[in-house]
């Protein structure tokens, strides 16, 4: 079986891999992201999860290597990662008492085969007061995280409904990745 790579130093996609009982190791990229501003959420998010698999797999042919990204829709809008603690307050600010999207792509290669795909989740947040935000923020939580919330952290509170793969919210849609990943001989049974 070849080895299998996780080109992410993200601690909740470790988590869930884990959770699926599948066997890997962690080997970041240090890509520069290049993203065409034409292209699709869903095809930003499969063109970096691309990028950064295929950083790793350049220097690890034997390997089969899993590349992800997620990234928060409103109103047409990509909100990555906050700058900074004022940009934190603004994109919460605009998510407050709305609906957004948000897009995870997952890409898995190999010396031989490459398969990208994503997953997009409705998520609609209660009127968020300042008060709350500013708490948050406080926590240093959002700073790491499109959107600048974590689903799976104190940012779960601001959530009145969702509407598809929790998982992919936290960063990796873990059922169809484990359903993707046997293709390439990657299975938590053996």
């Amino acid at each position: 079986m070849k080895p299998f790579l996780l080109a992410s130093g993200s601690p909740r996609r470790k988590e869930l891999l884990e959770q699926a009982h599948l066997s890997f190791s962690v080997k970041t990229s240090s890509i520069e992201e290049f993203v065409d501003p034409n292209l699709t959420p869903a095809d930003v998010v499969q063109s970096l999860s691309l990028q950064k698999a295929e950083a790793v797999a350049k220097v690890n042919k034997d390997a089969v290597v899993l590349g992800s990204d997620t990234v928060v829709v409103l109103d047409n809008e990509i909100l990555g990662k906050p700058r900074d603690e004022s940009d934190a307050k603004s994109m919460l600010q605009k998510l407050s008492g709305s609906t957004h999207k948000v897009f995870t792509g997952v890409a898995i290669t190999d010396s031989e085969t490459t398969k990208t795909f994503y997953s997009e989740t409705n998520v609609t947040f209660y009127e968020l007061s300042d008060e709350e935000i500013d708490f948050y923020i406080a926590t240093d939580n959002p700073l790491d995280k499109a959107g600048s919330y974590g689903i799976q952290d104190f940012g779960a509170t601001f959530v009145k409904e969702i509407h598809g793969d929790y998982f992919a919210v936290v960063g990796l849609p873990i059922a169809s990745t484990v359903k993707e990943l046997k293709a390439f001989g990657i299975t938590p049974f053996k």
